[in-house]
């Protein structure tokens, strides 16, 4: 493995065993992300701390200390094994492998949970270079918390808007991503969509939407611009500015200052401009650590859908009974007119939204709800349920999320609930489940909420399709031929086909949802089976086309 560094290699500066040093294993893998790696095994959880990182190669064997995440370089299979048992041993919060594949990872698995050491797999491509200078960044910058040399914005929100009030001449509120109002400075002279914001903690959805309509919010998220927003009497909204509040390139929110009694101080934008950066601070702040907490678990919950970490990681992390029932509920905005026509931020905005709402209602529901987004669709785990009454309580639930995320959205939004499963480690079961029932429903945008039983005849005939466009053994020639016939003569012998089939061979109501006489319908079945030799008399044969008719004639 050429350039990888030369091991032993450790931290200068403060003492690195002293516990009051380092960083939680979980925020080291908020940072990593399962783009870097996963986690494999944590039989003391998530929350061990990490003292310092350290680099060893197959031949090292006593380099750790207490409280080290081991980076094990160039190591394989069984050496690998000796020294996951070896930094255990020695006290190691945590060792990092490159696995040669499942199979030897399932080994290293079983080996560190013996052992009772977190196990980190480090994706093949990645560096450890790169991993080094990651973790060991982040345990540097716990140990300047820890020792109090990181500096503070000064006051809070409340202050800085109170500040901003007085710099500006106007009424101001302090907004996050979300449009929650988070503080605003005293006055009179609110307008409509001001007492509304601040009465409710959160714009108006009526208000947003004019917002949105005229472009601010995309302004907003941008870049470093002061957006002017006109006077409109007739909807209660007096003048306006604004400014987006940014971490680098991340949106954090926004300060909004509106005019009173008299015009806004003719410098307003440029102290504007200066509490939004110091507003970045704050609400870096405030985020930290509940980002933290909340982002790691819905990674561990994106690799447990995925099938990518143990059930026991999870339940750690949210503090989830590992054997009372769970159920997986996912949803999807689906893409209709309107919103594919939105831009791309828009599109992202939308389904930030829908997953927030969710977020809200599930814990509201139960406290250890998590939420996580993956594919475009959004998971909620319903954990620590009850039977036998769980599945129609979670059936109320996600109604009741998806109406309200119609309502906010205004479009098509589809909840699919998966099965009842006995614990965590089934997760990946209701999880399949609930996405089976979402694929059957996409067909019937009308089709709000389902379960298995709502749609399994869908399910059944869209797999068994899916096996038959999978293995082209599965075809009948005859059937092919038809459809060929169709292509090259511009007719529909095979839809007519599929219409007299789906009808149970009533002539007259196939022909009527085809709009065509009788007649006509039956000289197209007769010239369906002249062309491709079909006999449909033949139960099994009507049957196998039907399906495969099916392939072509449906979504």
């Amino acid at each position: 493995m050429a350039a990888d560094p030369s091991p032993p290699s450790r931290s200068a500066g403060p003492d690195p065993r002293d516990p009051a040093a380092g960083a939680r294993l979980r925020r080291l893998l908020l940072a990593a992300g399962d783009l870097l790696l996963d986690v494999l095994a944590a039989p003391a959880g998530l929350d061990v701390r990490v003292n310092d990182v350290v680099i060893l190669d197959p031949e090292d064997e006593g380099g750790a200390h207490p409280g080290d995440l081991v980076l094990l370089v160039g190591a394989r299979g069984r050496a690998a094994g000796r020294l996951v048992r070896a930094a255990a041993r020695q006290g190691a919060a945590a060792v990092a492998v490159k696995a040669g594949g499942p199979a030897e990872a399932d080994v290293l698995r079983g080996v560190a949970g013996d052992a009772g050491v977190a196990l980190l797999a480090v994706r093949p491509e990645a560096r450890w270079e790169q991993v080094q200078w990651l973790f060991r960044s982040i345990v540097d910058d716990a140990r300047l918390v820890a020792d109090g040399d990181l500096g503070e914005a000064p006051g809070d929100l409340s202050a800085l808007a109170q500040t901003v009030a007085t710099l500006t001449g106007g009424l101001v509120s302090i907004e996050d991503a979300a449009s929650r109002v988070l503080a605003y400075s005293g006055g009179e002279a609110a307008d409509e969509l001001r007492r509304r914001s601040v009465l409710g903690r959160r714009g108006p959805e009526r208000y947003l939407a004019l917002l949105r309509e005229w472009g601010v919010f995309q302004r907003l998220r941008s870049g470093e611009e002061v957006v002017r927003v006109d006077e409109h009497p007739e909807l209660g909204i007096r003048r306006r500015i604004a400014v987006g509040i940014h971490a680098g390139t991340q949106p954090l929110g926004a300060i909004w200052v509106q005019e009173g009694d008299t015009p806004l101080a003719s410098h307003a934008e440029e102290a504007l401009l200066g509490a939004a950066r110091l507003a970045t601070l704050h609400l870096l702040r405030q985020r930290t650590e509940a980002t933290v907490g909340l982002r790691l678990r819905e990674d561990l919950l994106a690799s447990l859908l995925e099938g990518r970490i143990e059930a026991a990681a999870l339940a750690d992390s949210v503090q989830a009974d590992h054997e009372r029932p769970v159920m997986v509920v996912v949803f999807a905005l689906r893409a209709g007119a309107a919103h594919a026509a939105a831009g791309r931020s828009e599109a992202e905005l939308q389904r930030a939204q829908l997953t927030n709402l969710i977020s809200v209602h599930a814990a509201a529901y139960r406290r250890r709800a998590l939420v996580t987004a993956l594919g475009g669709r959004v998971y909620a785990l319903l954990p620590d349920l009850a039977r036998p009454s769980a599945e129609s309580s979670v059936l109320a639930l996600t109604r009741r999320i998806v109406g309200a995320a119609r309502a906010m959205l205004g479009g098509t939004v589809q909840g699919a609930m998966g099965s009842l499963v006995d614990s965590l480690g089934d997760v990946a079961r209701s999880r399949t489940e609930a996405d089976r029932v979402l694929d059957a429903m996409g067909r019937d945008p009308a089709m709000d909420v389902a379960t298995i039983s709502d749609v399994r005849s869908r399910v059944l005939v869209s797999e068994t399709l899916a096996r038959l466009r999978a293995d082209p053994r599965l075809r009948d020639p005859r059937v092919d031929l038809l459809t060929a016939h169709d292509a090259a003569h511009g007719s529909d012998l095979a839809g007519s086909l599929v219409a007299y089939l789906e009808a149970f061979g009533d002539v007259r109501a196939a022909a009527e949802r085809l709009h065509i006489h009788p007649n006509t319908l039956r000289y197209r079945v007769r010239r369906a089976e002249a062309v491709s030799g079909l006999d449909l008399s033949d139960p099994n044969e009507r049957l196998f086309a039907h399906l495969q008719l099916l392939m072509t004639h449906r979504p």
